[in-house]
């Protein structure tokens, strides 16, 4: 039993190691995505962003529409207003109207469900992500993405962002054509600063939607150090109490 235990706990350990490596090798090109959990306005332009460019294909199904008028200062009306396009009740779970089999036929896979991939990839993942689509006529979407290579999804933002084609660097040994960089082609209708605070304000409500208590959670993590401050200080102040009489 102990040697099987052994083994199950290197091969665990070996799994780990190589799963760290790969996401160090993965992350090694990412861009800072900079969001503030704290910037309210933020999380309201995004929330506002996804329901209109990701919500088509992509649900959310652990949160609820009532949750996120809670959390980011909106009123309900207004989040069946301007976010519910489902004609779902407030107190639903986000769910995306396309099926598993219409996203089958329509990119070859079914889109997943969001709610978590901030906590899977990260936040500069996603920022990352969403800035690297570019043109590739072999894909069927016609795009593909230098951080996630022949992703079955085409540019959600290409309207915001522009047609990006692909700068290619020198033939690898293994005949490859590395992406280096990008250019605008056709320019969309924000400039690179403006997107890149859509992209930001994007992956900062896909942060929230991972762990919507984290923004209780960091305001009362204030006053709970303040709290065991004060407990310390008591207990330090009661044990010389209590030695003093030893003494």
């Amino acid at each position: 039993m102990t040697k099987n235990f052994l083994s199950r706990a290197a091969v665990f350990a070996a799994g780990l190691l190589l799963g760290s490596v790969a996401l160090a090798n993965e992350g090694g090109n990412l861009q800072q995505a900079g969001t503030d959990l704290g910037d309210k306005a933020s999380l309201q332009r995004g929330a506002a962003l996804y329901m209109n460019y990701c919500g088509g294909c992509h649900s959310l199904k652990y949160v609820r529409y009532a949750r996120i008028a809670e959390d980011l200062g909106l009123s309900e009306e207004d989040v069946q207003a301007n976010l519910n396009f489902t004609g779902g009740k407030i107190g639903d779970h986000i769910i995306s109207p396309m099926s598993a089999e219409m996203g089958i036929a329509a990119f070859g896979k079914a889109p997943p469900d969001l709610s978590v991939i901030a906590r899977v990839r990260g936040s500069d993942w996603i920022y990352t992500y969403l800035k690297s689509f570019y043109l590739d006529e072999s894909r069927p979407v016609g795009w593909n993405n230098t951080l996630f290579a022949n992703a079955s999804m085409p540019n959600p933002l290409w309207e915001l962002q522009g047609l990006q084609q692909p700068v290619f660097g020198k033939k690898t040994e293994t005949g490859e054509l590395p992406v280096e960089g990008f250019t605008i082609s056709q320019p969309g209708t924000q400039d690179a600063h403006q997107f890149d605070q859509t992209v930001r304000d994007i992956t900062a409500f896909l942060e929230y939607a991972g762990e919507p208590a984290a923004l209780k959670r960091e305001s009362l993590g204030v006053w709970v150090i303040l709290f065991l401050v004060l407990l310390a200080g008591l207990a330090w102040m009661l044990k010389s109490e209590y030695w003093r009489d030893v003494h």
